[in-house]
């Protein structure tokens, strides 16, 4: 019962992710040099179960491929959202602390991809500060809204 309900929740998550990806997309909010994904939201989720871990990174390789993002984008992408992913768990304990994980991991990995993959214009500094900028509203704004609605209404 316990594997299949921890499946059940890395689906929903992937779900999720994919779908709240897809919205910011059409919105033109998911792609470019300024990016707030409302999917990285969710990235505050291991703060409650494990099973969010392999839920956020397979949704995040789900969505990078379904939105024709380059295949270094989808690997390493991915890889900033399972380690921010691992230590939000790991620091579960403190919501401040764990929703950093996320956007410390994606202002370091993606500005690297914005500039060696897509080539975009500005250095690797600039990238930084506005992938930061994008993650502090994702994650740090509405994660912890999304932490405090699930605590409050004690879903998961």
């Amino acid at each position: 019962m316990k594997n299949t309900k921890n499946l059940t929740y890395a689906a929903l998550t992937a779900g999720l992710y994919v779908i709240l990806t897809l919205i910011a997309s059409m919105m033109g909010l998911s792609n470019g040099v300024i990016q707030i994904r409302f999917s990285e939201s969710l990235t505050i989720l291991p703060v409650f179960t494990s099973s969010a871990i392999p839920g956020l990174t397979l949704g995040c390789v789900i969505a990078n491929i379904i939105s024709g993002a380059h295949i270094y984008d989808v690997i390493f992408g991915s890889v900033a959202t399972l380690i921010g992913a691992v230590f939000t768990y790991v620091l579960r304990k403190n919501k401040y602390l764990a929703a950093s994980c996320p956007i410390i991991s994606n202002t370091v990995i993606i500005p690297l991809i914005l500039s060696y993959v897509y080539h975009f214009e500005g250095s690797i500094w600039y990238f930084a500060v506005t992938v930061f900028i994008g993650e502090v509203i994702s994650c740090g704004v509405l994660g912890l809204w999304l932490h405090r609605f699930i605590k409050k209404h004690n879903i998961l």
